[in-house]
């Protein structure tokens, strides 16, 4: 069969393949069109050129998914890319090569989140492996847009069916109905942001889809125990048998820790002559050396560990396993909140509760942020409202001041006796 004739349907159809060899039979109208028709009987559409001194070859389309017609157009519009300088093969070898968003993603937890706190690098690899890469994985790190932003986040927002925890765990059993999730939503939309600013970092693309994103609206939970929810809590502490998990809640409230900081504290930390507190960087939520004073409360509860832990260990709160501190206080806590009726309550909101009872004590929100460890004055602000307390008392004592004048005014009021 000739080399090179007219491509047309009954020529690829006719064509036989060769023993042991694959073979081409080229175009007599564009120069480099050609079908490979290979040994297994297999024809494709392959496009021939020399390209900075180099001989290319380029495979685009196999028959019969394309018609010899089709492929002719696909054959003289690569023959123009040639001509004005491009190189295909190239370019296609760039998209092939090119970041996915999963590539994106191991980068970033390599990267970045590896630095970040225990829990907080615990969460945004759940993220990311949850909720974004399941949609994007395959995509390229260039394709993604604003739009794809906005779609996955508010998707996010919407939640998922979940299984109903009142019910046996049996095939059976309904699914809840979606509950919306906005704050997730927000936190994929700020982790999203950080990774692909750092994929303009790594030359990964040139612009950050995920800027501007729209952010749904947080209502902050803001649950704080009253004098008699604290007196039964501590009652309850103190009845409890485990009290290495009950010393680590009393710790949280006298000192508005959170739990984690709480569990990881070392004897090496606590300076009792001082009275001061110094939790390292390594177990602060902002990754850095936090001082705090203690009252003589939590100094004396320092002590009595002293006493207990045994000699050598590092932990105020050692774990069962040798060498840990202990690892979570979950099922305690649960057994606790229902001894004190307090079931609604979580161990973060003691540190809400702290805050409240020194506003109550008359502490500015400066101080309060001190003592938390805030890094940002807008985290504190979430504390401004319960100022109005004081704030009403002195109203209140103006009022009681003036009341007697304005009582006299309100009865010689003329409006007041025509009514």
């Amino acid at each position: 069969m000739p080399k090179r004739v007219r491509l047309t349907e009954k020529v690829l159809r006719e064509a036989i393949p060769a023993e042991g060899r694959d073979y081409q039979i080229f175009d007599d109208d564009i120069r480099g069109f050609a079908v490979c028709v290979y040994r297994g009987g297999g024809r494709a559409f392959t496009f021939d050129y020399r390209f900075a001194g180099r001989q290319r070859r380029m495979t685009f389309a196999r028959w019969p998914e394309w018609s010899v017609t089709a492929a002719r157009e696909r054959a003289r519009e690569l023959r123009r890319e040639v001509d004005l300088g491009h190189d295909p093969l190239a370019e296609r070898d760039q998209i092939r090569t090119a970041p996915r968003v999963q590539d994106l993603i191991d980068s970033y937890i390599r990267e970045h989140v590896s630095r970040l706190s225990e829990l907080n690098a615990a969460d945004q690899k759940s993220m990311m492996a949850k909720l974004v890469a399941p949609h994007w994985g395959r995509k390229l790190v260039t394709e993604i847009t604003k739009a794809d932003v906005e779609k996955l986040l508010a998707g996010i927002a919407e939640g998922r069916a979940r299984p109903h925890k009142a019910r046996p765990n049996n095939r059976a059993r309904k699914l809840q109905p979606p509950k919306p999730t906005p704050v997730r939503a927000n936190r994929v939309g700020e982790a999203l942001r950080k990774m692909f600013n750092l994929a303009i970092e790594w030359g990964m693309r040139a612009d950050n889809p995920a800027n501007g994103f729209h952010r749904r609206i947080e209502n902050p939970r803001e649950r704080f125990l009253n004098k008699d929810e604290i007196d039964r809590l501590a009652a309850a502490l103190d009845r409890d048998p485990d009290q290495r998990a009950a010393g680590i809640i009393r710790i949280c409230m006298l000192t508005g820790a959170r739990v984690g900081e709480v569990r990881q504290a070392r004897f090496e930390q606590f300076n009792l002559e001082l009275g001061i507190w110094s939790k390292p960087a390594s177990a602060t939520k902002q990754r850095r050396i936090h001082r705090v004073p203690i009252s003589e409360d939590v100094a004396a509860i320092v002590r009595q560990r002293q006493l207990l832990v045994p000699k050598g260990s590092p932990w105020l709160f050692p774990g069962d396993v040798p060498g840990q501190p202990v690892r979570e206080i979950r099922r305690f806590w649960i057994r606790i909140r229902k001894t004190a009726q307090i079931e609604d309550v979580r161990i973060h909101d003691l540190r809400h509760t702290f805050a409240s009872l020194l506003v109550s004590g008359g502490a500015s929100l400066e101080m309060i942020g001190k003592l938390l460890g805030h890094s940002q004055m807008q985290t504190t602000q979430r504390y401004a409202h319960l100022l109005d307390a004081p704030l009403r008392a002195g109203l209140d004592a103006v009022a009681s001041a003036v009341r007697p004048r304005l009582k006299v005014v309100r009865d010689q009021d003329p409006d007041r006796k025509s009514a």
